[in-house]
Order: C-alpha cells, then sequence, then structure tokens
C-alpha cells in the first residue's frame, strides 16, 4: 500500500510540476543523435540537477516550418497548459525560401497565442550561411529580435553560437552541415539557459 500511495504522490506531483513546452524544428527534436543526447534532454536533466520543479514536454518535430508549427500550437497549448514556450522555429523557413514577413508574422503569433494560454515566451534566433545574401542574413537574423521585443518575450539571439561560428564548424556538424553532432547539444542549452533561468 505504501509504494502504491508514493506511487500515486509520485505521478501528481509530476502532473502538477509547471511544463515548458519546446515548439521546435530538428534542432530541438534530436534528428540524427541517440535518444537523450539533445538540447531539450539536457535541459530537463539540469532542471533536475537543479531541483527545479519543471517538466520539459518536447513538441519538436524534424522540417517543421512557423507555419506547421502555428497550426499545432493551440492543441499544444490546451494539451500542455505550459507555464513557459519556447519557440525554435525558422530555419527551414529559410531553408525553403519562405518569405520573410510570413515567418514573422507566424512567430508573433505563436508567441501572442502562448502568451494569451499564461505562458510566459521564449523566441530562439537562427541565422542562415553567407551565401543567402547579405541582406536577406540580415532581415532573418533581425526578426526574431522584432518579434520578441514585440511580444515582450525572451530572446535567444542565435541558437547555434559556439557552434556555427567556430573556425572548425564543420567538426561539430552531422555530414549534412546543418544538424549539429550531439557533442554541440551541451552549447546550444547554454544559449538557451540565459533567457529561461530567470523565468524558472
Amino acid at each position: 500500500m505504501a509504494s502504491w500511495t508514493s506511487g500515486v504522490a509520485a505521478a501528481t506531483k509530476a502532473a502538477e510540476a509547471p511544463v515548458i513546452l519546446v515548439v521546435g524544428d530538428s534542432l530541438s527534436a534530436e534528428y540524427g543523435l541517440k535518444a537523450g543526447a539533445g538540447w531539450v534532454a539536457l535541459l530537463q536533466a539540469r532542471l533536475a540537477q537543479q531541483k527545479k520543479p519543471h517538466r520539459v514536454v518536447n513538441a519538436s518535430i524534424s522540417g517543421d516550418t512557423t507555419a506547421g508549427g502555428r497550426s499545432r500550437l493551440p492543441a499544444a497549448l490546451r494539451t500542455h497548459k505550459p507555464a513557459i514556450v519556447i519557440l525554435e522555429l525558422g530555419g527551414n523557413d529559410a531553408l525553403r525560401g519562405l518569405p520573410l514577413s510570413g515567418t514573422r508574422d507566424n512567430l508573433l503569433a505563436m508567441a501572442r497565442a502562448a502568451q494569451a494560454a499564461g505562458a510566459k515566451v521564449i523566441v530562439v534566433g537562427m541565422q542562415v550561411p553567407p551565401n543567402y545574401g547579405g541582406t536577406y542574413g540580415r532581415e532573418f537574423e533581425g526578426l526574431f529580435a522584432e518579434v520578441a521585443k514585440a511580444t515582450r518575450a525572451g530572446l535567444v539571439p542565435f541558437l547555434l553560437k559556439g557552434v556555427a561560428d567556430r573556425a572548425d564548424s564543420l567538426e561539430w556538424f552531422q555530414p549534412d552541415r546543418i544538424h549539429p553532432l550531439a557533442k554541440a547539444h551541451p552549447a546550444m542549452l547554454d544559449n538557451v539557459w540565459p533567457a529561461l533561468q530567470p523565468l524558472l
């Protein structure tokens, strides 16, 4: 009976733990990695290590765009009732050459929907390689800060800082040169942490 009671108590505690919902693409969905090696899983481990009660829900889908994230966010908000939402989308918009105005509008809508549901929001920034052109690259990089400012959300300026901008960056990516190796994900978590920590 004691073990059953303690099990119920643990399940109840887990259900009541504040949820951090990560809505992202392959960079958050552990593409090409062993389960548990990505920055989202490392985040859950860090929270436990620091005795934070939060439970991380990874709602990331490889290949997803901001339009895809926008369409599935309402159901995720209803299901998980998150205290914090981390928006890590936009990279696939750029890879597909989608209009920046649409990316901006989708992120704005997602941030506002999450806030309307009572969650605090963090917008995770991304950059594109120089071959996309200077103007496009600057505008793409800037739109994440614009969304964060417009919604008073937290901002991670660049998820791959310290990875993609390294002199030996090719050694930190999978053969496709898009998806980081497991050894890069602790640095990715360190990029997210300063924006997240004040919200915990």
